[in-house]
C-alpha cells in the first residue's frame, strides 16, 4: 500500500470510523461509544421520516386553507358538514398519521438497534482492523451519485420537462366523461371554465366537444410518449456508455493482482450489468418519481376543488403507503445486492468451464462443474425470487390500502350525489382522479424500491472506481521516447503476500544490447522478474532502473512501450491474423505487417490459409496450432520494434519443427535489443551471452560462462 493510500485510510478512520479507534491521538485507551453512534444514526433516520410526515400534513393544511379562502361554497360546506363529515376525517387523518409515524419510528429504531449490535460484534479488538462505515457511507454514496449525474443535468431537466407534459393530459382525460354525463345525458350547463368556448351550447355541440377533447388528449398522450421514449433512451444510452467506458478504463489501469483476485468475469459483469444502474437511477427512477409527486399534487388540488371532503378521505391512506415503503426499501436493496453477487459468481463458473473445456472434458468433470453452476444460480435465483416476493407483498398491501380508500370515496361520494351536493359527472371525475391519484402514489413507492436496485449496481461499480492501482504513476513522471536498454536490479525483494518473498534481495546488471538467459526450477521467481520489469507490480524493497532511472519515475505508458513481450501462453484476440499482428502498433501499414510476419517465419503459413491475413483466429487463437500462434506473437514483437525484448518460455510447448522455426525468428529478433530470455530448454538459451540462475527467490549473480551452464542442463530442461 502506497503512502497516499495509507494516508487516505487514516483520514477515513479519523473521519468515519474514529469511534472504533481503540485509542485517542495521545495513545490513551478508550472504548468506542457504540450507543451514541447508533442513537445518532437512528435519530437521523427517524427525523427524516418525521420530516416526510410533517410536510405531508402541512401540505394538506395549506390546501384546506387555500380552499377555505377562495371558495365561498367551501365555507358553507365546512360549517354545515363539520359535525357529520369533517370530524371523522380529521380524526382518521390525524390518527393514521400518528399511528404511521409511531410505527415508523419504532421500525427505524429497532433496525438501528440491530445494526448497532452487529457493529458491536464487529468492532476490532486490535487497532489494525478496518473500521466499518456507517451513515457517512450513505451520505457519501448520495453525493457521489449526484456528482455522477452532474454532467447530464441538462438532459435530465429536458427529460423531466417532457415527462411533466403528461400532467395536463392526465388532468383533462376525464373531462369528456363529465360533459357526457352532466351536459349531454343530463341537463346541466357547461362548467364555468368551458363557457369561453360557448356561452350557450346544444347537446350536439357538447357531444362533439367531448369527442374532440377525448381524441385530442389521446393523440397528445401518444405523441408525448413517442418524444419521451426517443429522448430518454438517447440520454440514458449515452449515460450508460460513458459509465461503461469509465469503468473499462479504470479496470485496465488496475493491477494484475486485482484481476487475479477478482476474476475477469466479475469485472465484465460490472461493466455490462452494473454500469446501466446510473441511467436507471437518474432517468428511469428519479424522473418518474418527481413527475409522480407533481402529478399527485396536481390531482389533489383538482380533486379538492371538486369535493374537498373526498380529497381528504382519499389521502388518508398515504401515510400507510409511506410506512410500507420504509419497511420494504432496505429488504429489497439487500436482496438485489445478493442477487448481483451470486449471478456474477455463476457467470464466472460458466466462463471458466467453457474456456477450459479441454481440461474439464479430459478429467471428466462436466457434471461437477454443472453442479457448481447450478448451485450459484440457485443462490442467485433464490435471492431474485425473494425480491420478487417482497415486491409482490408490497404491491398487495398497497392494493388493499388503496382499495379501502377508493371504497370510502365511492361511499361518501354517492351520499353527496344523493344529497344533490355533487353531480354524477363530477363524482365520476373525482373517482377517476382518485384512481389516478393512487397510481402516482403507488408509483412513488415503487420507484423508491426500484432505486434500491440501481443503488446496488452503483455501489458495485463505485467499488471498482475506488480501487487504487497498485502501480501508480508519479505526478512528475518523465517521458521516455526510446530507451537504450540498460537494466539494473538493486537489492530487489518482492512479496505477493506478507512474509512470503518470491524474490529475495536480487541484484544484477544487464548492459544495453546484452542477452540474459534466466533459468531455475518452476516457482523460483523467473516470471516475476519480467513482471516487475514491465511494472505489472512494484518491488516490495529495492530499485529497478532502466538507463539508470528508477522505473517508477517514468510515465507508465512510455515505459511499457519500451518492451516487446512474447509469452509461453500466447494470447491472440478473436479477430484476423493481420489485426493480431497490428495490435503492437495499430497505425502500421499492411506492408509492415507482411515484413514482420516474414521475419517471424509466419508469412508462408499465413498465405497458405484460404483467407490469408484476413483469417479469423477464433477465441484466443484456437483455430491455429501452438507453433502458428507463437509465430504470430513473434511477428507482433517484430512490428513493435521495442529496445527491450522479454521472452517467457517461448518454446516450451512446441514440437521440434515449430521450435526450430521459432528459435530462428527469435535469433533475428534479439539482434540489437536487450533481451531477457526465461527458459527451461537449453536449446532456447544458446544465443544468450549471460545466464542468471534463480532458486527459491535467490540468485548467485550473473555469469557469462553460458556453455558450462548449458552443459549442466539436460538436453531439454534446466
Amino acid at each position: 500500500m502506497g503512502k497516499s493510500a495509507r494516508a487516505k485510510k487514516r483520514r477515513d478512520q479519523k473521519g468515519v470510523g474514529a469511534i472504533f479507534s481503540p485509542s485517542d491521538e495521545s495513545g490513551n485507551a478508550r472504548k468506542p461509544p457504540r450507543a451514541a453512534t447508533g442513537k445518532k444514526a437512528g435519530t437521523k433516520s427517524s427525523m427524516n421520516f418525521t420530516y416526510i410526515q410533517t410536510l405531508f400534513i402541512i401540505f394538506l393544511l395549506f390546501l384546506l386553507f387555500f380552499a377555505y379562502e377562495n371558495d365561498p361554497n367551501f365555507k358553507t360546506d365546512f360549517k354545515d358538514t363539520f359535525s357529520y363529515y369533517f370530524s371523522p376525517i380529521v380524526l382518521i387523518a390525524i390518527g393514521s398519521a400518528g399511528l404511521t409515524l409511531s410505527i415508523g419510528w419504532l421500525i427505524v429504531n429497532l433496525r438501528q438497534d440491530r445494526k448497532r449490535m452487529a457493529v458491536g460484534s464487529l468492532i476490532p479488538q486490535q487497532s489494525s482492523a478496518k473500521p466499518p462505515q456507517l451513515e457517512t457511507h450513505k451520505q457519501g454514496m448520495l453525493r457521489r451519485v449526484l456528482s455522477d449525474l452532474r454532467p447530464y443535468w441538462r438532459s435530465i431537466v429536458v427529460a423531466w420537462i417532457i415527462s411533466l407534459s403528461t400532467i395536463p393530459i392526465t388532468l383533462i382525460t376525464p373531462l369528456p366523461i363529465k360533459l357526457l354525463v352532466d351536459s349531454v345525458i343530463g341537463s346541466q350547463p357547461l362548467p364555468g371554465y368551458l363557457t369561453v368556448l360557448a356561452q350557450t351550447a346544444s347537446r350536439d355541440y357538447v357531444l362533439w366537444l367531448a369527442i374532440g377533447i377525448l381524441l385530442g388528449s389521446a393523440v397528445l398522450a401518444y405523441l408525448q410518449n413517442l418524444v419521451n421514449i426517443w429522448f430518454v433512451n438517447k440520454a440514458g444510452n449515452r449515460m450508460t456508455l460513458d459509465v461503461r467506458a469509465r469503468l473499462f478504463r479504470q479496470m485496465q489501469r488496475l493491477s494484475i493482482a486485482y484481476h487475479d483476485s477478482k476474476g475477469t468475469l466479475d469485472s465484465a459483469y460490472r461493466t455490462l450489468n452494473d454500469a446501466p444502474a446510473l441511467r436507471s437511477f437518474g432517468i428511469d427512477s428519479i424522473i418518474p418519481l418527481l413527475t409522480s409527486v407533481l402529478t399527485l399534487a396536481a390531482m389533489i388540488v383538482v380533486t379538492l376543488f371538486l369535493d374537498w371532503q373526498l380529497a381528504l378521505i382519499s389521502l388518508v391512506v398515504s401515510p400507510f403507503m409511506f410506512l410500507l415503503t420504509l419497511v420494504f426499501r432496505p429488504r429489497i436493496r439487500k436482496g438485489w445486492r445478493k442477487f448481483k453477487t451470486s449471478e456474477s459468481a455463476a457467470m464466472a463458473v460458466a466462463q471458466e468451464s467453457l474456456g477450459a473445456s479441454r481440461v474439464v472434458k479430459a478429467f471428466g468433470q462436466e457434471e461437477r462443474r454443472n453442479e457448481q453452476l447450478v448451485s450459484h444460480y440457485n443462490q442467485s435465483l433464490s435471492a431474485q425470487l425473494k425480491v420478487y416476493v417482497d415486491s409482490a407483498v408490497y404491491n398487495l398491501l398497497v392494493g388493499v390500502i388503496t382499495s379501502i380508500g377508493l371504497a370510502a370515496v365511492l361511499y361518501i361520494g354517492i351520499r353527496h350525489v344523493q344529497a344533490n351536493t355533487l353531480s354524477l359527472g363530477a363524482l365520476l371525475v373525482v373517482n377517476y382522479y382518485v384512481t389516478q391519484l393512487y397510481s402516482p402514489l403507488k408509483n412513488v413507492g415503487q420507484k423508491i424500491l426500484d432505486i434500491q436496485l440501481s443503488l446496488a449496481g452503483i455501489e458495485r461499480y463505485h467499488s471498482v472506481l475506488d480501487e487504487t492501482p497498485d502501480v501508480p504513476e508519479s505526478p512528475n513522471a518523465r517521458p521516455l521516447a526510446r530507451a537504450k536498454g540498460k537494466i539494473v536490479f538493486q537489492r530487489v525483494t518482492f512479496e505477493y503476500t506478507n512474509g512470503h518473498p518470491v524474490l529475495d534481495n536480487v541484484s544484477f546488471e544487464l548492459p544495453a544490447g546484452s542477452r540474459l538467459g534466466v533459468v531455475g526450477p518452476t516457482g523460483s521467481g523467473k516470471t516475476t522478474l519480467s513482471s516487475l520489469l514491465v511494472r505489472f507490480f512494484d518491488p516490495t524493497l529495492g530499485v529497478i532502473s532502466l538507463d539508470d532511472v528508477d522505473l517508477r519515475d517514468y510515465k507508465l505508458a512510455d515505459l511499457r512501450n519500451q518492451f516487446a513481450v512474447v509469452l509461453q501462453d500466447t494470447v491472440l484476440f478473436s479477430t484476423s491474423i493481420a489485426e493480431n499482428i497490428r495490435f503492437a502498433r495499430p497505425e502500421a501499414s499492411i506492408e509492415e505487417v507482411f515484413a514482420a510476419a516474414r521475419d517471424a517465419n509466419a508469412h508462408d503459413f499465413i498465405t497458405s490459409l484460404p483467407n490469408g491475413y484476413d483469417t479469423l483466429v477464433g477465441e484466443r487463437g484456437m483455430k491455429l496450432s501452438g507453433g502458428e500462434r507463437q509465430r504470430v506473437s513473434l511477428a507482433r514483437a517484430f512490428l513493435k520494434n521495442a529496445p527491450v525484448l522479454i521472452l517467457d518460455e517461448p518454446t516450451s510447448a512446441l514440437d521440434i519443427h515449430s521450435e526450430t522455426l521459432v528459435l530462428d525468428a527469435i535469433e533475428r529478433l534479439m539482434k540489437g535489443r536487450t533481451t531477457m530470455m526465461i527458459a527451461h530448454r537449453a536449446s532456447a538459451l544458446r544465443n544468450c551471452d549471460m545466464i542468471l540462475r534463480i532458486e527459491n527467490g535467490k540468485t548467485g549473480g550473473v555469469t557469462d560462462e553460458v556453455a558450462s551452464v548449458l552443459k549442466s542442463m539436460t538436453p531439454t530442461h534446466a
